[in-house]
């Protein structure tokens, strides 16, 4: 192998390097936007979980309706 074919192997080698780092950050990206959606779902079923444990304490302190 010549010094040319090195140096165009090592090219190469670089350029399918930095298409795997850049389709590696678009997949983190996704995962992260994914990672925050769900973060905002559980926050938002924590809140309902509460209101409804809230709610049904003081539904049973009053005690029967009628």
């Amino acid at each position: 192998m010549g010094v040319t074919d090195k140096v165009w192997g090592a090219l190469t080698a670089m350029i399918k390097l930095e298409d795997k780092v850049n389709r590696q950050a678009e997949a983190m990206k996704s995962q992260q936007q994914k990672i925050e959606d769900l973060t905002g779902r559980v926050i938002r079923l924590e809140a309902h979980l509460e209101l409804l444990t809230t709610a049904a304490m003081v539904k049973r302190l009053q005690g029967p309706q009628g």
